[in-house]
């Protein structure tokens, strides 16, 4: 199936005089006729479902179809784009590991590598994703174990080089994980690049009406583990009697070690109101995509050429530093969001979003409504300038996300909130 028809039909399919849509399963415990077959469960010898803080068949079904969209061989809902980020780097890393990261992420993500996992002792090093191979081989370590970057850098907008850092990555014996959030797997499938592990915030683009709160972790099934960097995927895992995640599930130990042992513990698995929330959101994904770029283009465009702006970045643009990269990856578009500075700093930024009418001035992006966001005031509050600067944030950046309403009306609205400074 393409991934027009995924969006519709993946995941799901009702049997003879079963329900056409995904059912909501309100139930957090499922009935068994032998204690032999909850103990199985347990055992991870036999499929099924035991409780809803590991799996749940709505949930599932919503996995399955991102997997699906993903290329996957599976995948992990969360409750958050955060907790899925945590459970992707804690799931092959523990005290005196050290991961690499881009600094062009989101804000928060900077927070959770640098300052949260510090404290549980992995050491996070920021390298610039357009520094050369031979620097960012000098970032590796013998306890290196993983390399992390965004598709689309949130909030700067900057295109990462996939296949450049998978080479690197593997020539190291480590995978790439690739948040995959602005682009979705509708403009790009990290996968057919090189990544390994690819993470959303489904709160974004999947979910698109701002109704729930998640993340997802999708596994490519590709990269060996067997390398001699992974015990906690290769050798017994007392927990589960001396299971050996590799030996007993193949190319999907990962993801299956993500939700039998790190979910099983942290418990941070959405419920089933809130997957069919999600779903709803998927159906229309594809659809949504291609309107959300062709109105960011002609917004992008717009805002360049106003004399009170000092610059826009959106890779459609010819002139964007990114543009190139962006046809490799993203040739069906560069999603709904952009950034752009207004003249004048932080002052005059922050008039001209005083005075959108039509634009909402909100923490969120990537929504079916247009809504905008200082990200120094905001999402980027709690970095240094060192940080700011390192992910491409100034104090007069403001980040634009495009909606779904008339392109007319929004470019009106600018129009007018720009007259006002």
């Amino acid at each position: 199936m393409r991934e027009e028809t995924k969006c519709l039909h993946a995941g799901y399919t009702p049997k003879n005089g079963e329900p056409r849509v995904v059912p909501i399963c309100q139930s957090t415990t499922y009935l068994y006729e032998s204690t032999d077959e909850v103990g199985a469960l347990f055992d991870l010898t036999k499929n099924g479902y035991f409780y809803s803080r590991i799996a749940n068949p709505t949930v599932c079904a919503v996995e399955d179809k991102i997997a699906a969209l993903e290329g996957g061989v599976g995948a992990l809902c969360t409750t958050s784009g955060q907790a899925a980020n945590l459970l992707a780097v804690l799931n092959i890393c523990s005290a005196g590991d050290s991961i690499i990261s881009a600094p062009t992420i989101y804000g928060g993500t900077i927070n959770l590598f640098a300052v949260t996992l510090k404290r549980l002792g992995i050491e996070c090093i920021f390298i610039d994703p357009e520094a050369s191979e031979e620097e960012i081989q000098k970032a590796f370590k013998p306890n290196t174990r993983l390399v992390f970057g965004e598709t689309i850098a949130n909030p700067a907008i900057c295109v990462f080089d996939i296949e450049k850092f998978a080479s690197i990555a593997h020539k190291n014996g480590v995978p790439l994980i690739i948040d995959n959030t602005f682009a979705t797997p509708i403009l790009c499938r990290p996968f057919e690049f090189g990544a390994d592990i690819v993470t959303h915030s489904t709160t974004k683009y999947m979910d698109g009406h701002a109704v729930q709160v998640g993340g997802v972790i999708v596994d490519s099934g590709n990269f060996d583990w067997t390398n001699g960097k992974y015990p906690e995927l290769c050798e017994p895992d007392e927990s589960y009697h001396g299971l050996r995640y590799v030996e007993a599930f193949g190319n999907a130990a990962y993801i299956t070690k993500a939700r039998v042992q790190l979910m099983r513990d942290f418990g941070v698995y959405p419920g089933a109101t809130a997957a069919f929330y999600l779903n709803l959101g998927l159906e229309t994904l594809a659809v949504r995509m291609e309107r959300y770029c062709e109105n960011a283009e002609k917004v992008a465009r717009h805002f360049a050429a106003s004399d009170k702006v000092e610059s826009v970045s959106y890779p459609s643009l010819e002139t964007d530093p990114y543009h190139e990269r962006a046809k490799k990856y993203l040739p069906k578009g560069c999603s709904g969001v952009l950034s752009f500075t207004i003249k004048g700093g932080r002052e005059k930024a922050a008039k001209f979003m005083d005075s959108l009418k039509l634009a909402s001035n909100e923490v969120h992006v990537a929504d079916i409504r247009t809504c905008v966001l200082h990200p120094a005031s905001a999402t980027h509050r709690q970095l240094t300038d060192e940080q700011l600067v390192a992910a491409g944030i100034n104090p007069g950046l403001i980040r634009f996300s495009v909606g779904l309403e008339n392109v007319d009306d929004i470019i009106e609205d600018i129009d007018q909130a720009l007259a006002n400074i």
